[in-house]
């Protein structure tokens, strides 16, 4: 499938504009940060566009302000007794100085890190970050493989890294995704139905009725657990490469 993408600004809203063959106008404003995206079909013009997005305004506004007034984590600078996330749980960090190699694990409510002595915070961000990347692979291949199974499809690559403005994505025709490394933060349920959400892609590229009825068949819990997903802690800002 082709796609072609532009950018238009309606009414002081900037709107990501993606041209794809398909029969309908879709508008939608995505988390964390009330991005809008409209997928039209070739054929519609760049007014037609604008109308849509005007007629949608307040709609889109009033998301925009839901995911702005969303519990946001405050930038961490590793120390001891800072809060950080694992799995929906809030746990609280303790750092400590030790030769050997890098370390993090999970011992009662704590997040025990240890690092050499002098080790800087944005290391100590990076050891933090590659736990998470190794504790999100370890928890996705199962699922990635459950659902294939399930789906009877099979991807040929899935990854992870860092993603602003998405939780995971779908390339149908390369047949890979990818997950967000904030997934590892967020409730087992939420990796699950996003995993789901980006492998039933290869079965269903758009987010039409035969989308969300495979959802439905296969995921019954799947617009309580999106709800549950975008209404948690957003990251304001990270450290780690993507």
């Amino acid at each position: 499938m082709t796609t072609d993408a532009t950018s238009l600004t309606v009414s002081g809203v900037l709107v990501s504009v993606v041209r794809k063959p398909i029969k309908n106008l879709h508008l939608g404003v995505y988390p964390p940060d009330g991005r809008v995206r409209v997928a039209a079909p070739p054929a519609i013009s760049d007014a037609a566009v604008r109308v849509a997005v005007i007629s949608r305004l307040r709609w889109i506004k009033q998301q925009q302000a839901s995911f702005a007034g969303q519990r946001r984590e405050s930038p961490r600078e590793l120390v001891s007794g800072e809060s950080h996330y694992y799995r929906g749980r809030r746990y609280r960090l303790a750092v400590a100085y030790a030769g050997g190699r890098p370390s993090v694990r999970v011992v009662g409510g704590w997040l025990r890190m240890t690092v050499p002595a002098g080790t800087s915070a944005e290391d100590r961000a990076l050891v933090l970050d590659a736990w998470y990347r190794e504790r999100l692979r370890w928890f996705a291949a199962p699922l990635v493989a459950a659902w294939q199974a399930t789906l009877d499809v099979e991807v040929r690559f899935w990854g992870i890294k860092r993603m602003k403005t998405k939780w995971g994505s779908c390339n149908a025709t390369a047949r890979r995704i990818w997950l967000n490394v904030e997934l590892v933060k967020k409730p087992p349920s939420c990796l699950e139905y996003v995993i789901a959400h980006e492998l039933m892609h290869l079965r269903v590229a758009q987010h039409d009725h035969r989308f969300i009825a495979l959802m439905q068949r296969h995921l019954p819990s799947w617009a309580r657990t999106r709800a549950e997903l975008n209404a948690s802690p957003i990251v304001a800002a990270s450290w780690g490469a993507a």
